[in-house]
């Protein structure tokens, strides 16, 4: 693939990415590429070679991704898993040359209409579906909210107008 094309990232291990013309088309979508055993204590974790296979494939100028830390209550194993995630995909981002900027999960839901709060993720779902009808399909099930995610915050960032 050439020209610029935006890959906007749901961080976690049940992450997934997105592929983006600068128009908001969405080009593709993967959920995030975990094995068991990836991460710490033999948790899933994601697998950096097959992230690095997904961007080299999809070719991406620029990245967004949602910024993650630790969370109120959250288990120290949590918080580092995190982090983990959030590193390897930095680190294979940078291996690749791909600029990537994090954004805030309030920032980009801002953006694209998503009430603050938990227990958003099927509006998520409906927003993605209403955005891109000829793709309802990639979020028709309830465990396709991170692929919604992703493909709003790549749609926030183009409505930002920081492509």
């Amino acid at each position: 693939m050439s020209g610029h094309l935006i890959l906007a990232i749901d961080i976690g291990k049940t992450g997934a990415l997105a592929l983006l013309s600068p128009a908001g088309d969405l080009i593709d979508i993967a959920d995030m590429p975990t094995l068991d055993g990836d991460g710490p204590a033999y948790r899933p974790g994601i697998n950096a070679a097959l992230l690095a296979g997904i961007i080299r494939r999809w070719n991406p100028t620029s990245a967004i991704a949602e910024y993650v830390s630790a969370r109120p209550k959250e288990a120290p194993s949590g918080a580092f898993s995190f982090g983990r995630s959030k590193g390897v995909i930095e680190g294979v981002l940078g291996s690749q040359a791909v600029p990537v900027r994090f954004v805030t999960p309030a920032w980009w839901k801002r953006r694209v209409g998503i009430p603050p709060g938990a227990g958003m993720k099927d509006i998520a779902r409906s927003k993605a579906i209403a955005h891109w009808p000829a793709h309802a399909d990639l979020f028709a099930r309830v465990m396709d909210h991170d692929r919604a995610e992703a493909a709003l915050i790549g749609l926030a960032h183009i409505k930002e107008g920081q492509q």
